[in-house]
């Protein structure tokens, strides 16, 4: 009978929970490749103008690279066609001639984490016009949710080396595909083998008061990168001249201010090259403020894969600079 009593009180709380206030809803995991968009529009409208306004914002080229590659792979689906397992990818635009005018992002519909921005006009100029506004929210969401993802799948599997702990007292998630290649006083270099050539991570330190003028900021992030370059990273050996890596001198680096670990830093992005050679790549340099320990920490990731494309390679490097933890 006790036992009857509380099995009866189970039932009645499990009741009165499904009732109290809104059902939970259980959704799928999404799916996708990284850095891959849905985008859910009628054939005709993917063909003439409107398609092309999509295109110019979601497939424009990323910055930094060696050619031009879009900043999404974009995967067109007529409306009839969206069903099934195509609902479940993770960044989704769905764009429809309506009677409403509007654009919106809209968090998990299908399945989770998912992001669809649904964007609706009741003529070709309202949908263009709406797709042009809403692009670089969107894009910010989509890139916020791809590099989440590329950070949870790496997460499976963590290189256990203490190389960055014991010399600058920060800890990244990398995968345990890279290895510690090399580690001096002021630097560490991670690397791993990708198709035809090789992702690398380097690390070290500047002092706090490095890079303080801003009317020269380009000028002397470039000299710093180079004389790091001609330290630590040497090119082969080439008879009678010296080889090492080096910023590209032919293309300015992109310099953004961002934030990183909730302080303050620069985000360069680039080419690279090695003087008196032939070997080029893109680069991504992240300078950090660390006043709590008087210095500039400096994080960089940077590929080397002729001719093969190099997008999805920084995007994962990129995922990995992020994740930096100050001990």
């Amino acid at each position: 009978m006790k036992h009857f009593k509380v099995l009866a009180v189970l039932v009645l709380f499990l009741v009165v929970s499904c009732n109290d206030g809104k059902q939970q809803k259980y959704l799928p995991g999404s799916i996708g490749a990284i850095n891959s968009v849905t985008v859910v529009i009628d054939n005709e409208l993917w063909k003439g103008a409107v398609g092309d306004k999509i295109r110019e914002h979601y497939a424009s080229p990323a910055i930094g690279l060696t050619w031009d590659e879009p900043i999404f792979t974009l995967n067109h689906v007529p409306k009839q066609s969206f069903t099934g397992a195509l609902r479940k990818t993770r960044s989704v635009i769905y764009v429809e001639l309506d009677t409403l005018n509007e654009a919106e992002i809209k968090t998990d519909l299908y399945a989770t984490p998912q992001r669809v921005a649904v964007i609706k006009g009741k003529t070709e100029e309202e949908l263009i016009q709406n797709i042009a506004e809403k692009a670089p929210g969107v894009i910010s969401t989509f890139q916020g949710l791809e590099l989440k993802e590329a950070q949870t799948r790496f997460l499976k599997s963590l290189n256990k080396e203490k190389a960055l702990t014991e010399k600058f007292n920060v800890k990244l998630n990398v995968p345990s595909i890279y290895k510690v290649g090399k580690q001096e006083n002021n630097f560490v270099w991670i690397d791993r083998q990708i198709p035809k050539g090789h992702a690398n991570i380097i690390a070290y330190a500047m002092p706090a008061n490095s890079l303080s003028n801003d009317s020269t900021l380009v000028r002397d992030i470039v000299r710093m990168r180079d004389s790091i370059g001609a330290r630590y990273l040497p090119g082969e050996d080439v008879p009678g001249k010296v080889t090492h890596m080096r910023t590209e001198p032919a293309f300015s680096p992109s310099v953004f201010e961002t934030e990183i670990a909730g302080r303050k830093a620069y985000e360069v992005r680039g080419i690279w090259d090695v003087k008196n050679d032939f070997m080029a790549g893109p680069f991504l340099t992240y300078i950090i403020d660390d006043a709590v320990n008087n210095r500039k920490l400096v994080l960089e990731g940077f590929t080397y894969a002729p001719a093969t494309n190099k997008r999805d390679d920084m995007f994962q490097l990129e995922a990995i600079l992020k994740t930096v933890r100050f001990l």
